[in-house]
């Protein structure tokens, strides 16, 4: 398993869960935020550290370290231009980060899905009609007799 696809499931798991789901989801390339804008999301108050330290804020280099950090780097974005003394900054869409948008990709078998099934030959005398399936305009009656005699 590649580290970056631990430091997501780690990111997913943890304590800051939910603004890595927030910045998976976000479509925009920056986000520019206040400390009560993360707590929002987050759910609770940040810890005084992130708001007298900017190495808090610090990017890995290879994602991992602080579960804060791995919230925003296992979803593809680094933070910049901290301010301590305003309380914000900017969240910033890695280059390589996958497209929120984009629907994911994967290989599929239509045979899978809808396996061929061969019911074999219909009854001997077997006989349906048009009418016996669909109405006058064309939807589906439920079969079965319609007591008319078609």
């Amino acid at each position: 398993m590649d580290r970056q696809r631990l430091v997501r499931e780690a990111a997913a798991r943890g304590k800051y869960a939910p603004l890595y789901r927030f910045l998976r989801a976000r479509a925009a390339p920056t986000w520019r935020a206040t400390f009560a804008d993360v707590e929002a999301i987050l759910g609770f108050r940040l810890p005084e550290s992130a708001r007298r330290h900017r190495p808090w804020w610090s990017n890995r280099r290879k994602g991992g370290g602080h579960g804060h950090a791995m919230a925003w780097q296992g979803a593809g974005w680094r933070t910049r231009a901290v301010d301590l003394d305003r309380e914000t900054l900017v969240f910033e869409r890695l280059p390589d980060a996958p497209d929120p948008g984009a629907a994911p990709r994967r290989r599929f078998s239509i045979a899978e899905i809808l396996p061929p099934h061969d019911p074999g030959p219909w009854p001997e005398g077997f006989t349906v009609s048009r009418g016996q399936i669909y109405d006058e305009t064309g939807r589906l009656t439920g079969g079965g007799d319609t007591g008319d005699g078609r």
